[in-house]
């Protein structure tokens, strides 16, 4: 992808990786070639998603064009074998960018790119005030670092005939005017390179912020499955001591009652039965309190299950942002189309996604499921006596309470 540039004709080129809106390496287009080939590897980089810029000069050592791309580097901080973008190629046919001393130049990024297939690869250049990567480009260039040899150019004496010339007036009024036309169309292309790579930052934060809050409620949802889990086990080993106090009870009720029917023969051992009475009592007692202790376990769990269903989303977190700026999640269902979530329905959803849209449609799960089987195979599902099934194309029906299984489900020779 890379070839070195005819230094008596067509000037220079360099790569530059940024970091955070500085220049955090420099070489030529000739050394980054190596790193292509695998020539060389940067431990430094192992396992890097790097944002790099090819700077194309010209021999006056002023930029022409620039190309902001993306290359990973893996685990041995060498470049991604796989990287195939014509960097080179892409340079000649970006737009028109800012003026860095040399007119406008070319510029390839990714909201202005020739090749929309390269885009993804691509990244935008940041424009504010006091993170402005070309002003930072620019220093690095007059800086020189990587010491190119300034070609000067070659003045020619070209001989002027005589010829009526136009008034002065005329001439520096032309230019004048021209000179505005053009500044004002550099503003306005920088104006608008401005605003594109703004729009791209917007989507890349609200990607991550998305990004953020899938893993947040998939936390909570983990969170509440596990306390849902220990519920239910506490829930069981409370039945299981209820069941053995019962048996209990009903022991002693039957031991009373032998005790009553006893004959007068077994009197002798009634210091043995109240003893034994006394152990039982003991430890029914004790089964008690172990119960009553397991009731009010049950009854904290139950209270913090209802707080954590029911709190408020803790302060500067991904929910807390999302309830307060009235910010709205969009899903999309077949059969219902797209979904504006509300924040009170968020959790709701995230629960069942396939049920809530199955409320929408005015159905039950168990119908929309069959329904969108249906609607995402559209085949007959008719089995024969092997278990074998039909698989004949049929025709699709789109809209959910329209659908009649065993039906619309069916080929035309197994409806009847």
């Amino acid at each position: 992808m890379m070839a070195s540039a005819d230094q008596a004709t067509d000037g220079y080129s360099a790569v530059f990786f940024m970091e955070e809106g500085r220049i955090a390496r420099q070489m030529r287009a000739s050394e980054f070639g190596a790193f292509l080939d695998g020539y060389v590897g940067l431990s430094d980089l192992a396992e890097t998603d790097v944002k790099a810029v090819l700077i194309e000069l010209g021999g006056d050592l002023l930029v022409r064009s620039l190309v902001f791309f993306r290359i990973w580097f893996d685990d041995e901080g060498r470049a991604d074998t796989s990287w195939n973008v014509p960097i080179e190629a892409l340079a000649k046919d970006g737009a028109k960018g800012p003026d860095m001393g040399a007119g406008p130049i070319r510029l390839v990024c990714r909201s202005q790119c020739p090749d929309p297939k390269f885009a993804k690869e691509l990244w935008d250049p940041d424009m504010t005030p006091g993170n402005n990567h070309f002003l930072a480009i620019r220093k690095a260039v007059e800086s020189n670092t990587l010491r190119f040899q300034k070609i000067e150019p070659v003045e020619e004496d070209i001989p002027v005939l005589n010829a009526k010339e136009e008034p002065a007036k005329e001439k520096e009024d032309d230019g004048a005017a021209s000179a505005d036309r053009a500044r004002l169309a550099q503003l306005i292309r920088e104006q608008r390179l401005r605003i594109k790579t703004l729009q791209s930052v917007h989507r890349d934060s609200l990607a991550d912020l998305q990004r953020e809050h899938r893993n947040e409620m998939q936390s909570l949802r983990s969170e509440m499955a596990d306390l849902e889990q220990k519920y239910e086990r506490q829930r069981l080993t409370s039945e299981q001591l209820k069941q053995r106090l019962s048996e209990r009870n009903e022991q002693y009720l039957s031991m009373q009652e032998q005790i009553g029917s006893a004959d007068e023969d077994k009197k002798r051992d009634d210091a043995n039965v109240g003893a034994e009475l006394v152990l039982l009592r003991e430890q029914l007692e004790r089964k008690q309190r172990e119960l009553e202790m397991r009731d009010e376990k049950i009854v904290s769990l139950e209270e913090e299950n209802h707080e954590l269903r029911h709190r408020e989303p803790p302060e500067n977190s991904i929910l807390d942002h999302l309830r307060k700026q009235s910010v709205f999640l969009v899903a999309y269902h077949a059969g219902v189309g797209h979904l504006t979530l509300p924040f009170d329905d968020i959790e709701t959803y995230f629960t069942n996604p396939v049920a809530y849209a199955a409320e929408r449609c005015g159905m039950n799960e168990p119908a929309y499921r069959e329904w969108l089987e249906h609607y995402e195979n559209p085949v007959c599902g008719h089995q024969d006596g092997d278990g074998n099934e039909c698989a004949e194309p049929i025709m699709r029906v789109s809209q959910p309470a329209e659908f009649r299984p065993g039906v619309d489900d069916r080929c035309e020779q197994h409806q009847a």
